[in-house]
């Protein structure tokens, strides 16, 4: 067997947890393998409304395994709290879920340095969530972090001790006023209420899982145009989001890599700074953000909002090997007139279907327009009620992507979802 991936193809938020959780069925490990608490996967089931941010989407579906990889960096507070609401709702965590040991910890230390970060760069500031990500991946390949296998350790104290000195010493650099008491109390609590789940040598695991026939999914997290590599720099988070990640986050080598899922908007958002070529600051912009309900699932911020783009959406299908698309939110744009796409982008009077290295220089996109439906499709169950205007404008990415789209989301709970 070989481990299938749905990653998001955009800047994140494209409806991933979702997803995975309507192909959860047919899978026996629902993995997730980089990124951390930053992440904000919304499931909607029995008129329940869900955001998960460490704990793979398949978790509220039976006689599934639910892997958090060594790529993820966990936040054991955070962590905590999310399990505490899914066990609220009835669900035994603890035989669901495991842990990779080489999983790194976000320290209460790492937080502070995010923010102190942060404010420090003022009108260059990146976006971040402030969830101490960034510099827990610091820590990781500077060879210095916490693992959750080192909980376990009778030296875990002074290994705790001595990195949170050094960062101590880091933060005397800022001009940042913090105190670190009140969640390191909650953190070494966490730590504790951890120690009940099982730990595990994941890419053993996930291996002798595939030997064994089992169906793996792979859950990728934000965005492949926030990939440390090849997104928009220095705009980006601190993993690698793109399907290469999945080697390195789980321990699967290239050639039991199978189906690569790659979700994406029916149109495109962004949330926080940099570079976003087809991004609306009108009235059209604000329509799509109050009907997709275009906030941030993790930090309530208010998602920037633009038409498709479809260089961009090359880029990344590219850049993954993506061999099947699944769009969503086509229902937000059931009212637009018109609705439009980038196909192309013009630089100093150049049209280019590749993206820039230097993509926040001026970028005028080239765009093609196409008749809005005009009516609710949120209800409908087959291809066949689809409108045709829709599926127009399906069969026009497809054509422009190479790639077919077999899944179309036509509204944020997991029965409204149309397999073609």
């Amino acid at each position: 067997m070989k481990t299938d991936v749905v990653l998001g193809l955009q800047w994140g938020d494209e409806g991933k947890g979702k997803i995975v959780d309507v192909l959860t069925p047919s899978y026996d490990v629902i993995a997730r393998f980089q990124g951390g608490p930053n992440a904000g996967h919304s499931l909607r089931f029995d008129n329940k409304d869900i955001v998960l941010h460490t704990i793979p989407s398949g978790i509220f579906r039976n006689n599934v395994t639910n892997l958090i990889g060594n790529g993820v960096v966990i936040d054991p507070v955070i962590l905590m709290e999310e399990i505490k609401v899914i066990e609220a709702m009835g669900v035994d965590v603890t035989t669901r879920l495991c842990i990779s040991k080489r999983a790194h910890l976000i320290m209460p230390t790492h937080r502070i340095l995010d923010a102190a970060s942060e404010a420090a760069k003022g009108k260059t500031k990146i976006g971040s969530t402030l969830k101490g990500i960034g510099p827990a991946y610091m820590d990781k390949t500077g060879r210095n972090g916490l693992r959750i296998g080192d909980i376990l350790s009778p030296h875990f104290k002074d290994r705790y001790d001595t990195l949170k000195e050094k960062h101590i010493g880091l933060l005397s650099q800022f001009d940042y006023d913090y105190q670190v008491e009140d969640y390191e109390k909650q953190w070494f609590d966490s730590i504790e209420a951890l120690k009940q789940f099982t730990f595990v040598e994941s890419e053993y695991l996930v291996n002798e899982r595939l030997s064994k026939g089992n169906r793996i999914l792979a859950e990728g997290a934000q965005g492949s145009l926030l990939d440390i590599d090849f997104g928009s720099y220095p705009y980006v988070t601190s993993s690698s989001t793109i399907c290469a990640g999945v080697c390195t986050g789980l321990g699967v080598a290239p050639g039991k890599v199978g189906d690569v899922l790659g979700i994406f908007k029916a149109y495109c958002t962004r949330v926080g700074s940099g570079p976003f070529p087809t991004e609306l600051d009108n009235d059209t912009g604000e329509n799509i953000r109050q009907i997709g309900h275009e906030f941030g699932a993790t930090t309530g911020r208010p998602r920037r909002t633009g038409w498709l783009d479809l260089v961009a959406l090359r880029y990344a299908v590219m850049l993954s090997g993506v061999s099947r698309l699944i769009m969503t939110k086509a229902d937000v744009l059931d009212t637009f007139d018109t609705i439009k796409v980038a196909v192309a982008y013009r630089i100093n009077g150049k049209e280019t279907h590749q993206l820039p290295f230097e993509i926040d220089e001026p970028i005028e996109p080239v765009y093609k327009e196409f008749k809005g439906w005009k009516k609710p499709i949120s209800g409908f169950h087959a291809e066949e009620e689809l409108p045709y205007e829709l599926m127009n404008y399906v069969r026009f990415i497809e054509k422009e992507v190479g790639v077919p789209i077999s899944i179309i989301s036509v509204g944020p709970d997991r029965e409204q979802t149309i397999i073609r």
